[in-house]
């Protein structure tokens, strides 16, 4: 899910200090942003996974919408990347701006019991540097429309709370609020609720899971 960059907050109130951090991306120069740069939604390749890396491990280190703790490296991650396809229930998908990739969405299992199957777990990342320009729905909207027609009923998200672009990212794109999993995680020194959000993807149920 796109992620909120608030700095979490300790039992006491007291905000906890940044996490130093480079800017992840080149930033768009103003004669980008006067020229009207394109934003590219396209699967991802294994070119992308340095960058990709860097994304994901920003809010590692400085934000509590994800529950890992600790940072990766490139090749720690390779995995993960080799576990989509390009076609199939899951799929990952790149937002490419001026030449880097901006942001990604993915789908993967929901759980590895067989009976889970025809259900996918999403999530949404963007770049610091390209928050709230419209690129979190954009990479939905290529990631819904890819897992029509392959054999997914349902699509699920987890969102750590409080996350308020998350929640409105997910509710804009026809996911709806199920329930909240309370204190289900503990990072930075304190637990954090999880709400679960769910979209239909195709209706199906006289059919069963193919």
């Amino acid at each position: 899910a796109r992620k909120s960059l608030r700095h979490p907050i300790s039992p006491n109130r007291q905000l906890l200090p940044p996490v130093p951090c480079a800017p992840l991306l080149p930033r768009m120069t103003m004669a980008d942003i006067r020229s009207g740069v394109e934003t590219r939604i396209r699967v991802a390749t294994d070119g992308d996974l340095p960058q990709l890396v860097a994304i994901y491990n920003y809010f590692v280190n400085s934000s509590h919408v994800t529950f890992d703790t600790s940072a990766f490296t490139v090749e720690q991650r390779r995995p993960w990347l080799q576990s989509f396809a390009a076609t199939g229930r899951y799929r990952l998908f790149v937002a490419e701006v001026a030449g880097v990739a901006a942001g990604y969405a993915s789908s993967q299992r929901l759980r590895p019991k067989p009976a889970y199957d025809c259900s996918v777990e999403t999530t949404v990342y963007v770049a610091p540097e390209y928050a709230r320009r419209g690129i979190g729905a954009m990479l939905y909207d290529a990631l819904l429309a890819s897992l029509e027609g392959v054999g997914v009923h349902q699509a699920f998200a987890g969102i750590a709370l409080p996350n308020d672009a998350s929640v409105a990212l997910h509710e804009a794109v026809g996911f709806r609020h199920v329930g909240t999993f309370p204190e289900a995680g503990f990072k930075f020194d304190r637990y954090w609720d999880i709400a679960w959000y769910v979209r239909r993807v195709v209706d199906d149920r006289d059919r069963g899971c193919p």
